[in-house]
């Protein structure tokens, strides 16, 4: 499917990225990654939304809520595991705190997460709820940074270093002419794999190779969004699709893999108001068999959005050890060796290589 104009999350009418990226001395390796559905106020405006758990060794604070209702009322937040109940923490009183919200007494924040604990110090928990709010209010429409940023700064995946990435796809007029958008958070193992190519086998690092195997056990945070009419049956059919592009980059979702899809729709014409005086809301969203080029791209855009976490991600040090960064040099060469560089460029790649 054709690529969005920048290649990014941000393509998506309406959304916005924000992050805080915590290096500080050996041990601070973390971060806090924010999404944020549209500019306004996401609990009185909520959004149609859906989860999909691919494997649940994770902690997804607010998913229950998310998908009995079918709506997202607080931005997403993404942050390392045990400084989720900060984060959720902050998200309230950042919810509780916007006008308008003066009688609010209910607020279901939204937390994503993934264990960055070897390249960080989990348990001295650096996050805390300045960062969080730090990075809602730092949210832009630009194209935000990838590799060891925000809640990537610590990640680790496939061996290498992981990250943040962010890509989408532009359907086409006579299809409608959406957009969809995917932005992830990387630290899961398996081999990897870029145009079919086994990267991970010539490269030597993969999943039950008997010194990696530790390593390659983590989870990947996948964020959907489009401005399709899609309401909160059709979101959870799209946020199914995006774990394809998970397996098609060769992630494996292990027993200790915490794998979740968000997908959410910020066409206004299926908001979910918070009050109003009418018993009855109607609303117009596409047909299913309209779906199929949505779905197709969820899938490329989360491969391309896992690839672009390695290709833009550095070397690390920290906590426990270092993670070298995916060697792009040997990478194209292995693509040439099996001519998957036909097709266009795969993604974004360090300033120096």
């Amino acid at each position: 499917m054709p690529v969005g104009e920048q290649n990014s999350i941000t393509d998506v009418a309406g959304v916005m990225v924000g992050q805080v990226t915590l290096i500080e001395g050996k041990d601070c390796r973390t971060g806090v990654t924010a999404i944020l559905a549209h500019g306004g106020n996401i609990f009185q405006d909520k959004v149609p939304a859906a989860i999909h758990v691919a494997n649940g060794f994770g902690k997804l604070a607010g998913s229950t809520q998310v998908n009995e209702l079918g709506n997202l009322e607080t931005p997403i937040v993404l942050t390392n595991t045990l400084a989720v109940p900060t984060a959720a923490n902050a998200l309230i009183s950042y919810t509780l705190a916007l006008p308008g919200n003066e009688q609010v007494r209910s607020v279901n924040p939204l937390v994503g997460e993934t264990n960055d604990g070897y390249l960080n110090n989990i348990r001295e928990r650096f996050v805390t709820e300045a960062h969080v709010v730090q990075a809602i209010n730092d949210a832009s429409s630009k194209p935000p940074a990838e590799g060891n940023v925000g809640a990537g700064t610590g990640t680790v995946c496939f061996g290498f270093k992981g990250g943040i990435g962010n890509s989408s796809r532009q359907l086409p007029k006579e299809m409608g002419g959406y957009t969809v958008g995917v932005l992830v958070q990387t630290n899961f193992g398996g081999v990897l794999k870029i145009n079919g190519a086994p990267i991970g086998e010539a490269l030597g690092q993969y999943y039950l190779k008997e010194k990696l195997e530790a390593i390659h056990d983590g989870s990947c945070m996948i964020i959907v969004a489009t401005d399709a009419p899609l309401d909160a049956r059709q979101l959870r059919r799209l946020a199914r699709r995006a774990v394809y592009g998970l397996v098609r980059s060769g992630g494996i979702t292990t027993h200790g893999s915490g794998d979740y899809v968000i997908a959410f729709s910020t066409a206004e014409a299926v908001r979910y108001p918070y009050r109003t005086s009418a018993p009855k809301q109607s609303i117009s969203i596409l047909r299913d068999d309209q779906l199929s080029p949505i779905f197709i791209s969820a899938i490329e855009a989360t491969e391309e959005a896992i690839y672009h976490s390695l290709f833009a991600a550095e070397d690390m040090s920290g906590h426990r050890g270092t993670r070298k960064a995916l060697p792009l040099k040997d990478v194209f060469d292995i693509l040439k060796k099996h001519q998957l560089l036909q097709y266009r460029s795969l993604g974004r790649t360090r300033s120096n290589e």
